[in-house]
């Protein structure tokens, strides 16, 4: 068969699920949305087992703890937001606002998250009383159907429709992009070839760009706290999570008490040319990331590379040569290998890290340790970043957590920088279409043209 009719007759089996599942309610809908997240949540050691053992990425600890963490934070957010029927009512303007379903979401997910991304896509799907059909990577296929089985048999149960959530027979490229043809609306993540061709599929498209973190250490803080931070954050699931940091720079006066601080704190530090040479050899081809050591351990990548990485030794810790396309060490590597750069002032601090961006991760996210106001917002007018994390465990937090006011999401999207239609968190409101009913204001304040044009 066809991709073109295969993936027509998903499409239509799904409109119609849709359809009927417009009639919900609210309440009806909460319980939908509730079971998406307590299902990955109930079953969170089993599917990161899975997700492991079929990508041969991360670590199984840490995506137990991903998926439990999301499930919670996620549906935290949504189970008291309105999404059905009149959701806003602003008597001052005279505006009523009533939410309605985009239609039928094409959702196409990565290996690198296979299980709380497509959990995040279809509970912002579902909140809008919309049908989903996934596209997962070739690598991730088996994790996705391990989940859609578990979602069902608890759906089932609340007489959801039947093709309400589906997922592509085929993962091939021609599949996908004729899904992303068909939908009403598409949501990517993955590489930029992926979000490319979603944007390029002539449908409205909710895509992310690349993550390349840049993390700033300031000279105000205390060390210790903020290396801890670094180190979570860089380590969790061996790295793999897009916000985790990519470069960290430091004071000039403190470099050799950061880098004494991160070796104490599990890093090895990588100085000769030989080993830097070996490491860039194993860790990029042709200047692009080698997938074979995304989200694997410092001593894996280390023995790729022909390095001894002693047992202990959590993350590689690498200094930077320089600046710009031609040094792959300030690029994104999703593994445990960080860049420490050093700076002479915090204004030189922020022009590198404009720098970095520019090279790759522009739109997405920075990081940074300081107790200077001033500094943080000097930081925030001048960085390309629509995420700028203050004191926190970047790679769990930038999407969203109890510790922050972020929206709760799995897809962090760049703003123009990046490439993307949207410039924060991607949110259920992303998949809804809003009418307006607007009323005359009544006794309207009409300004006279001197007010308007004066001095």
């Amino acid at each position: 068969m066809q991709a073109k009719e295969m993936v027509s007759q998903l499409v239509a089996r799904a409109r119609v699920a849709q359809e009927e599942y417009e009639a919900c309610n609210q309440q009806e809908v909460d319980r939908v949305v509730k079971v998406i997240a307590r299902t990955v949540f109930n079953h969170a050691e089993e599917l990161a087992r899975l997700a492991v053992e079929e990508t041969g990425m991360g670590r199984v600890e840490d995506k137990i703890k991903k998926n439990k963490n999301k499930a919670r934070i996620i549906w935290n957010n949504l189970r008291d937001k309105k999404s059905v029927g009149i959701i806003k009512r602003d008597e001052e303007r005279g505006i009523i606002e009533i939410a309605k379903p985009v239609g039928v979401v094409g959702a196409v997910t990565p290996c690198t998250n296979p299980i709380v991304i497509p959990m995040c896509n279809a509970m912002f799907a579902l909140k809008g009383r919309n049908a989903v059909i996934f596209s997962p990577h070739p690598r991730a296929q088996r994790c996705l159907q391990k989940l859609l089985d578990m979602w069902w048999e608890e759906l089932e149960l609340l007489g959801v429709p039947t093709n309400l959530i589906q997922v592509l027979p085929d993962c091939s490229i021609d599949m996908a992009q004729e899904l992303m043809r068909q939908v009403d609306v598409v949501m990517v993540t993955g590489g930029a070839g992926v979000v490319k061709a979603a944007y390029s599929s002539g449908k409205p498209a909710l895509g992310v760009g690349a993550g390349n973190t840049v993390c700033i250490i300031d000279e105000d803080v205390n060390l210790k706290t903020a290396v801890t931070k670094i180190v979570i954050s860089k380590t969790f699931d061996y790295g793999i999570i897009c916000s985790s940091e990519q470069s960290v720079l430091v004071p000039e006066d403190l470099f050799d008490a950061a880098v004494q601080e991160f070796c104490a704190q599990g890093a090895y530090y990588l100085t000769g040319e030989r080993e830097k040479e070996a490491l860039l050899r194993v860790m990029f081809k042709d200047g692009v990331i080698n997938r074979a050591i995304v989200g694997q351990t410092a001593q894996k990548i280390g023995a790729m590379a022909g390095l001894d990485i002693p047992a202990d030794r959590r993350l590689i810790l690498v200094p930077g040569d320089g600046i710009g396309p031609e040094y792959l060490l300030c690029r994104e590597k999703m593994s445990p290998v960080l860049t420490i750069y050093t700076y002479k002032s915090f204004s030189e601090a922020v022009q590198m890290t404009l720098d970095i961006l520019r090279v790759e991760g522009r739109g997405h996210t920075v990081s940074i340790h300081s107790n200077n106001p001033a500094h943080i917002e000097e930081l925030g007018l001048k960085a390309e970043a629509c995420r700028i994390l203050v004191n926190q465990v970047c790679s769990t937090n930038s999407g969203g957590s109890f510790e922050n006011g972020l929206t709760p999401t799995t897809s962090q999207a760049c703003g123009s920088w990046g490439g993307n239609s949207v410039s924060g968190n991607v949110d259920y409101k992303d998949l809804l279409n809003i009418t307006r009913i607007a009323y005359p204001i009544p006794n309207p304040v009409i300004p006279s043209d001197e007010e308007l044009w004066g001095d």
